[in-house]
């Protein structure tokens, strides 16, 4: 009986140390779920993980009231010499909100920006690679690359999104030395979605100045918040389609202020009917006219990237031929990447980066450069 008892006292015992085994296994495995949950929340930022909306600060020292003479590193109170070749931000300070949040913790931030040259108001999605904040580079200016859209590129610059990769490759190709670690802003392409209307990146009589928002409005908000370039050294444009019309056209035009294009399945001449009935302007926007002016002058050297994927039938002639006709004449130097088996399409785009366009022109870019 006592035997019995006993037996049965340790069968218990056994099962409740079962039980509590049992029930740390569950414990133990629901903290780990959470932990993986969370983590996979957060990543796609779902829920109570999402800083969307929250304010984004990229580190800089920036001026309020836009007075000017923004402090280099935020901390020391030095200002760079005044023949330094870095722009300490401006001011005033822009109100940036997140829109994403990429895998090593940099943001893309946006505001809604009134362009002061333009009159347009329109969202501007900026990132700032990791570089921006770290203390060797702290007193540093960047290198700015503005990212365009093809299509309406309205309400959104779909180069913001973090399924493209876009940053995430720019981070990664900075840190293996083919690509420089730049600042990418993203406008809105166009004033409103009217695809197939567009407006050519251009000031076309009657309509909102989309030429002057994109090359002076934009490049006015970047230099007001972060450390830039002062020189052409480092401003350059890359762009889709559309976008890739707009950013090579740009740089021709205004090749005192930008040096480089990616310009992936181009457009080559204005053709938006917004310009019907002025036939002047249209031609100050083409980029076979500004092309000929360019190398007529003598420069300065321009350096333009184009990429095509090998599926794209109706752009290819279209770049072979502007090629043949201006690259690598006088001050026009030209690069062409051809995708294999790409589409008319931004992640083509993206792969045409990774194999060498990006590498070309970020060889033409200078930065980061110290302020001192």
């Amino acid at each position: 009986m006592t035997h019995s008892a006993n037996g049965a006292y340790r069968s218990q015992g056994h099962r409740r140390a079962s039980r509590a085994k049992r029930w740390t296994i569950v414990v133990a495995s629901i903290a780990v779920l959470g932990l993986i949950t969370g983590g996979v929340l957060k990543y796609f930022e779902i829920g109570p993980f999402s800083h969307k909306g929250d304010p984004v600060s990229f580190g800089q020292d920036v001026p309020a009231n836009g007075t000017g003479g923004g402090q280099a590193g935020g901390n020391d109170g030095a200002k760079p010499a005044a023949d330094s070749k870095v722009a300490m931000p401006t001011g005033p300070k822009a109100e940036f909100k997140n829109a994403n949040t990429l895998s090593d913790g940099t943001e893309i931030g946006v505001v809604t920006y009134t362009g002061k040259k333009s009159g347009f108001t329109g969202k501007v999605w900026v990132w700032a690679p990791k570089q921006y904040k770290e203390e060797q580079y702290k007193n540093s200016g960047f290198p700015v690359l503005i990212a365009l859209p093809g299509g309406p590129g309205f309400p959104v610059n779909y180069w913001m999104g973090t399924d493209l990769g876009l940053e995430s490759s720019v981070a990664k190709w900075s840190k293996d030395g083919t690509s420089k670690p730049f600042i990418i802003a993203m406008p809105v392409l166009n004033p409103k979605n009217a695809d197939p209307l567009y407006w050519d990146g251009s000031d076309i009589p009657g309509q909102p100045k989309m030429g002057t928002w994109l090359t002076e409005d934009v490049p006015q908000l970047i230099k007001e918040n972060f450390r830039t370039i002062k020189s052409r050294d480092g401003w350059a444009f890359m762009g889709s389609s559309t976008g890739g019309f707009a950013g090579l056209k740009a740089v021709l035009k205004h090749p005192d202020k930008f040096k480089a294009v990616i310009a992936s399945g181009p457009d080559i001449v204005p053709d938006s009917r917004l310009w019907n009935g002025h036939p002047k302007e249209m031609a100050e926007n083409n980029p076979e006219v500004l092309s000929k002016k360019l190398i007529a002058k003598g420069g300065p050297d321009v350096y333009l990237a184009f990429q095509y994927g090998t599926l794209e039938g109706s752009v290819k002639p279209k770049v072979d031929k502007y090629i043949a006709t201006y690259g690598n004449k006088g001050p026009i130097h030209t690069h062409l990447q051809v995708i294999q088996g790409g589409k008319h399409d931004a992640k083509t785009y993206v792969k045409g980066m990774d194999e060498g366009s990006m590498k070309w022109i970020s060889d033409q870019i200078v930065g980061p450069i110290p302020a001192s």
